[in-house]
Formats: C-alpha cells, structure tokens, sequence
C-alpha cells in the first residue's frame, strides 16, 4: 500500500490542535537551533586544530608569551631561519588585535611584507573586490577577508580604525584558511610604526618547510638556534599552535556539545509527549481505522508518521534558522589573533534533519506500538 496516499490524514492529524502543535514546532526549533550553533562551532574548531598530512608550516612565537601583544621577536631572526636545511620560505608577521581576549568582534591586523605575502600566498587567495596592486600603491592601504568585511559593512575605498590604527580598504579577500578569513593584511612596516614605533619587532615568523616530515626536526633546529639569545622562540606546526593558543575554546566548545546532547534529549520528550497525548485523545477513532480494514501494523505506521513529521518540520526550521545566522553573521571566535571560523553549510542542515528524523521516530515508537495492539472493544469502551 502506498504510504504518500496517507499523507493528508497525517497532516490532518498534525494540524488538528494547532495551537499545540505550534508550540511543539516552537520548542523543536528552539532546540535545534542550539543544537546545530554547537555542531557549527565544534566544526570551526576542528577544520581550524585538525592537522593533516599535507601541513608544511610552522609558526615561531616568543617562548612563554601566548598574547600577540606579549610576543616580540627581532626581525632580523628572518635570515637565520631562512639559512635552515629545509626551510622554502619564512613571512614575518606583526600582529596588532582590539582584543586579545576571546571575543566574537575582534579585528586582527596582520603586518607583513607585502610582495612577499603575496608571492607566497598570492595563488591561495581570491580577491573578490579590489586588487593586489591597489593595496601596493599606498602605505596605509589594507586586504580584508571575507568575513571581516562583512561584519563591519565595509568596501574598497572606505577608511575605518581599529585598535588605534586607521587603515583605507584596499582589497576583499576569500580563501580556504580561516585565517584569512576574518584578518586586515597591512605592510609590516607600516604596522610597526604604528604600533608604538615598533620597528624591527615582529609576533612571529610562519616558516614554510618543504617536506611535512621536516616539521619536528626544523621546530626542534630553530628553537636550539636562539634558545640562549634574549627572545627564546617556540615553534609549532600551525595546527598544533592553533590548538595550544585555543585550548580554552576547545574546552569550551567540547563541553557544549553536552548541552548539544541535551537539546536532542528535549526533541524526544517534546515530540514523544505530543504524540501520546495525541493517540490518548484519538482511541476510539483508532478503533475505526481498525474497522474499515486498517492494520494494527499500519496505524502503527501512522503515528510514527506523525512523530516524524512534527520532528522534521520544527528541526528543520531551527536548523536552518542556525545555518543563516552563522552564514549572514559573518561570526567567527577570536582568541589572541587567531580565528576560529563558526562553520554551517548544507552538509550541517542535512545532518540535523536526518537526527531529527530519527528522533521522531524513537518517539513515535512506543504510542504506536500501544495503539496497534489495542483490540477494538476496549477502544470503544474507553470512550
């Protein structure tokens, strides 16, 4: 028998008191929209930490130094670290934040030289507004990303500050590093200056190896190289320094994703309390679809048909609801300079649904077996 011939009865069941039913698609939505921000969060934090096969870079920063604006490192560390076997290439980086704390708006500006950025990651970034030799024509000129740009409403052209520092939009960027994301590049020497007259300091080196089997030897070289100058270095690959620098928010993050459990916990009893009033209330007209020919197997059907569609339409309207805050947000966790992106795209919704889906029917399950193995005369005499 065809179940989509069905499906009008269901939906007349589900309609019939509207206003609990409202109020259970309210309380679905609320709780998957909970559910999928944790999830969006929790892949930010692994597309950012999770390290992979193909890494070649390492980051040097001040040894016992974990705030950008704590970690200086003489500049000139460049041509020693560039001399190591190994080593393709190194970019110096200053890195200037409005908050080296951990924060939802936090504009990141990012020092470095500008045709040697852009010769290494010129092939890796895709101007979506303005162009490179814009941003090489003045000094004050600034690439933001994607994500930044949208935040602050800003375009090529238009000036803003931040942290003290006035910068004119040069460029908008999109790339696949959530670095660049939500980040203002600027020239490293017009930085410096304007971070208190800084000249020759830098945060850190991102040094480039040519082999990812080199990443240990080279950090372990480098750190034996000024472990006796005045600034000592610590060197990470960049997705090991991602996870040291975000410990706190990996924590944090970890620890939602118990909160995310409880949020299914609340789809269940939601959806399992709707349905057993709803078969409570319908004994007797159960006990007529039994007449007419209906099988107890297929009124079971029906009611976990139901519980599926309530679960379906109210965690696929707080998905969703999840999926274009984070997209037209632009949010994205800043902790001491780096960023952490808050990640939701089609995949993330289709995984709510599908959880959704099973979790109408583990709720539909028990009503449904009740209402299929209750003989006819005792339905009519419960009326």
């Amino acid at each position: 028998m065809n179940p989509l011939k069905f499906l009008p009865y269901i939906l007349k069941q589900v309609t019939r008191h509207r206003v609990r039913t409202a109020l259970t698609l309210l309380g679905v939505a609320a709780a998957m929209f909970l559910f999928t921000a944790v999830h969006a969060m929790h892949r930010g934090v692994q597309r950012t930490t999770a390290a992979s096969a193909a890494d070649t870079t390492l980051v040097v920063y001040r040894k016992d130094r974990f705030c950008p604006a704590t970690s200086a490192l003489p500049q000139d560390y460049l041509s020693r670290i560039e001399r190591l076997e190994g080593v393709t290439s190194v970019l110096p980086v200053k890195i200037v934040v409005t908050n080296c704390r951990t924060s939802l708006d936090v504009v990141t500006f990012r020092g470095v030289p500008p045709e040697r950025f852009l010769a290494e990651r010129g092939d890796q970034i895709d101007f979506i507004s303005g162009t490179s030799a814009q941003w090489l024509r003045r000094s004050d000129a600034a690439i933001l990303g994607q994500t930044l740009a949208a935040r602050r409403g800003l375009s090529v052209g238009q000036r803003f500050d931040a942290a003290g520092i006035t910068v004119t939009v040069a460029a908008i960027i999109r790339s696949d590093d959530p670095q660049d994301q939500n980040v203002a590049y600027v020239a490293l020497d017009f930085l410096q200056r304007a971070a208190r007259n800084q000249q020759g300091i830098v945060t850190q080196f991102n040094v480039k190896v040519s082999n990812p089997a080199l990443l240990e030897p080279v950090a372990a070289q480098i750190d034996d190289l000024f472990a006796h100058a005045q600034e000592p270095t610590s060197t990470y690959s960049e997705k090991a320094f991602m996870a040291r620098v975000a410990q706190d928010v990996v924590e944090l993050v970890s620890f939602a994703r118990w909160l995310g459990a409880g949020c299914l916990v609340a789809v269940l009893a939601l959806i399992a309390n709707v349905i057993i009033l709803s078969v409570q209330s319908r004994i007797a007209e159960h006990a007529v679809l039994q007449t007419l020919g209906f099988t107890g197997r297929l009124v079971a059907a029906l009611v976990v048909a139901e519980g599926t569609i309530l679960a379906l339409l109210g965690g696929g309207l707080g998905a969703l609801a999840a999926i274009l805050v984070a997209r037209f947000g632009s949010f994205a966790l800043s902790v001491e300079g780096q960023s952490i992106p808050i990640t939701a795209d089609a995949p993330l919704l289709l995984n709510g649904l599908a959880a959704c889906a099973a979790l109408g029917i583990l709720a539909g399950l028990v009503p449904a077996w009740q209402a299929s193995r209750r003989p006819i005369a005792s339905c009519f005499r419960s009326v």
